[in-house]
């Protein structure tokens, strides 16, 4: 997103999404195996946090399957085992709301959290949801985690017939801390496949799961379900990285090593 004041992405911003999700050209190709393709994009100068996309086709997966599974927040508390928190702040439009997520990172990293702005989007078959990060007077940075800022992430859904889709996720995320931009970058590579198999295998259970805990609540697909407060969309800011405390992570570090050699 652009420096400018916070915005709902329109019919160009979600095309423009698009467009980068099935673009090759400027990209580098970093792995391709099994139906699983990752690649990299490097920015101009100063911005040292690579975009990157993986993409990955998912069988005996329908489009509105991963649709539901991607939207459906209850869903995520059960299948995801990074997640600490998540949670719904208030709507913006019916296709556009405020959220709060938090996950666990290994030791001796803190654990991190976001406050995104999300929209979505059917185009014909195919879905798209995307994020960026935005402040909220009521959800400041926590002192026991590390604000991560979403420059611009999210998905794209195509649908391949009426049990399989490929999923591409596309990201640009600053987990600021310590961490320096090139492990980001690496471990970005080898993480996102690994995601993409898991919220695969938890589509696979979503149906039955369903069933179990309300299954006709699906207010992505039917706005007039929705019960969060309306946001008005001037309390809300952009959440720049370069305003966030750069947390020093490297003394926990040094603890932890401390604490090993002493076993």
């Amino acid at each position: 997103m652009s420096d400018q004041a916070v915005s709902i992405p329109d019919d160009r911003a979600f095309a423009s999404f698009k467009s980068d999700c099935l673009c090759e050209e400027g990209w580098s190709l970093k792995f391709n195996k099994d139906g699983t393709t990752v690649w990299t994009q490097r920015l101009e100068e100063g911005k040292s946090v690579h975009r990157f996309k993986c993409r990955m086709v998912c069988k005996e997966v329908s489009a509105e399957t991963m649709y539901d599974v991607l939207h459906d927040i209850e869903y995520r508390k059960k299948w995801d085992t990074n997640v600490i928190e998540t949670f719904d702040i208030g709507k913006l439009t019916v296709n556009a709301d405020v959220g709060y997520y938090s996950w666990a990172c290994p030791g001796p990293l803190r654990n991190r959290d976001v406050v995104t702005l999300r929209s979505w989007l059917p185009i014909g078959k195919d879905y798209i949801i995307m994020n960026y990060s935005v402040k909220h007077p009521k959800h400041p940075p926590k002192k026991d985690m590390v604000r991560a800022v979403s420059i611009q992430t999210g998905y794209l859904i195509q649908c391949q017939g009426p049990k399989s889709c490929t999923l591409t996720y596309l990201a640009q995320v600053d987990p600021r801390g310590s961490l320096p931009k090139w492990v980001v970058n690496k471990s970005t590579q080898l993480l996102a496949p690994r995601a993409l198999k898991k919220i695969n295998k938890a589509c696979l259970k979503y149906s039955d799961w369903k069933q179990r805990h309300n299954p006709g609540f699906k207010p992505w697909l039917y706005p007039e379900q929705a019960t969060l407060p309306s946001i008005p969309l001037s309390e809300l800011s952009i959440q720049h990285a370069e305003s966030l405390e750069n947390i020093d992570e490297s003394s926990l570090a040094d603890t932890q090593e401390r604490g090993e050699d002493s076993d």
